[in-house]
């Protein structure tokens, strides 16, 4: 089998959970012996850097970069709010990346294209002009759901309006486009049933973001204490900034003790967060292993209040044997069983009130790691995924 698979964003390097998302896939379907041609977007924000990525996955995958910029332009994104334009995904279109695409599709005969998230379905026209292959939508979230829930959540007015109305022309345009792909691979159940309320023709799938178990180094801690939380992800993403700022603002002030921590991790971490170190609160930013921080913290907390989707590092976190504290939204997606593999809580209030009973009790940290390992043994392997995966490009 052929493929073509167009990205967003690079696969390498790893540095949020859409690269790591789009990446598993790549990886995954190379595994399986796939051919794979991988055509990725280069942003200011995800920028394309052959120098970072193995030379063994640069020969399987002819990895291209073309450069898009998709930094928001003021006239541009004024002009789209009285416009059908739906500038965030529109914005993604480059003559560029549309020039190498014409290449590839002229000179190959593929038997899929893989579009990774909706921002690459600006190019489906195209390769219904050249092309043959069947074009599968691989969607990491419901795009104008997070809007929505963004606007639930702003007590700016302004704001409010703005983004209901970015969240009513997404979904609008997720609506239509559902039904110009030949199927969708959506990465969580919930979006599956969401897209079933689209009236969605194309065929559908539940594709789960999948680890490689070997990767992930879990053992039971005998510590006496765990009481290191931790919090990370992008700061660049709206849900995350939205998230942090709840918990320091709320939920830190209610369970801050002497014998506890909390670490926060992530890329463009704002500088004006540094202001609320101390000896018990560390402003990390950017790490350089994301999965080395996990591995070296106790406690993940997940305070996510907006977004759509799968929470990748909570997958992560679970596949190390982490217990994890989150929100019903920020554990969507997930397989989970209250207070067996994770503790889920809606409020400021129960939020604290949890992680200060974690803290005080480690035997319950360590039974809820290992629950939440034996969950994703069973049910995030990417082997068997990715398997799944084929089988259904095979039957479309």
């Amino acid at each position: 089998m052929k493929i073509l698979q167009l990205c967003h964003k690079p696969p390498i390097p790893m540095v949020d959970g859409g690269c790591i998302a789009i990446h598993t896939i790549s990886q995954g379907l190379i595994d399986e012996g796939v051919s794979l041609k991988i055509i990725t977007a280069s942003t200011e924000k995800h920028p394309f850097l052959p120098n970072k990525i193995p030379q063994d996955f640069k020969d399987k995958t002819q990895i291209e970069g073309v450069f898009l910029d998709t930094r928001v332009n003021i006239v541009d994104a004024f002009s789209a709010l009285v416009t059908a334009d739906t500038y965030n995904v529109s914005r993604f279109f480059s003559t560029d990346f549309d020039r190498i695409l014409v290449e590839q599709l002229t000179n190959n005969d593929f038997d899929v294209v893989h579009l990774e998230s909706l921002f690459m379905t600006p190019y489906v026209d195209t390769i219904r002009k050249l092309s043959k292959a069947k074009v599968v939508l691989r969607s990491h979230n419901l795009e104008h759901l997070i809007w929505e829930r963004l606007a639930n959540t702003t007590g700016n007015k302004a704001k409010k309006m703005y983004l209901k109305h970015l969240a009513a022309k997404l979904k609008k345009y997720e609506k239509k486009t559902i039904n110009d792909v030949d199927g969708i691979a959506s990465i969580s159940f919930e979006d599956t049933e969401r897209f079933k309320k689209f009236d969605c023709k194309s065929p559908l799938i539940s594709i789960p973001f999948g680890v490689n178990l070997k990767e992930y180094d879990f053992h039971i801690r005998e510590d006496e204490k765990l009481n290191k939380f931790y919090h990370i992800g992008a700061m660049n993403w709206e849900p995350n900034k939205e998230a942090v700022s709840w918990m320091l603002d709320e939920i830190w002030p209610m369970v801050n003790k002497e014998d506890l921590s909390l670490h926060l991790a992530g890329r463009s971490m704002p500088g004006y967060l540094s202001e609320n170190k101390s000896d018990n609160l560390f402003i990390d930013g950017e790490v350089e292993s994301a999965k080395q921080y996990m591995h070296d913290h106790d406690i993940m907390v997940v305070p996510l209040l907006s977004g759509s989707g799968i929470r990748i590092k909570i997958i992560e976190a679970m596949a190390y044997g982490k217990a994890v504290i989150s929100t019903s939204v920020g554990a969507e997606g997930i397989n989970y069983e209250h207070q067996k593999n994770i503790i889920i809580a809606d409020s400021a209030q129960e939020i604290a009130e949890w992680m200060t009973k974690l803290a005080n009790d480690p035997a319950l940290v360590r039974a809820l790691g290992t629950n939440a390992r034996k969950l994703i043994e069973g049910n995030y392997d990417n082997h068997k995924i990715i398997q799944n995966l084929i089988k259904f490009y095979q039957t479309i």
